[in-house]
């Protein structure tokens, strides 16, 4: 059988890990300038977008909202037209 070369006490890695090197490093505080320039921003979708405009107020037409809610609280809001469009919308978008 052949003999191993490396592999015993006088190993370099061995002698890393039965001494370790510990070396200290010095520790610079943190400026307030530095910790406010990291940021981290993430935006899934345009769910911010739409609730900046809802918030601020603007692009909302209240009266279609007025609208459809009274059709809502009657019960005439849903149609077979309006099924049929939204269906048809569906198969589009799910045929890009």
């Amino acid at each position: 059988m052949s003999a191993i070369n490396g592999i015993g006490g006088h190993n370099p890695i061995q002698k890393i890990v039965a001494q370790p090197i510990h070396k200290q490093l010095p520790v610079q505080p943190a400026t307030q300038q530095a910790v406010n320039q990291v940021t981290d921003k993430v935006q899934l979708s345009h769910v911010n977008q739409l609730l900046a405009t809802l918030k601020a107020g603007g692009d909302i037409r209240a009266d279609k909202v007025d609208a459809v809610r009274a059709q809502l609280k009657a019960g005439t809001y849903e149609s077979e037209a309006k099924l049929d469009a939204a269906i048809d919308r569906l198969i589009d978008d799910l045929g890009r």
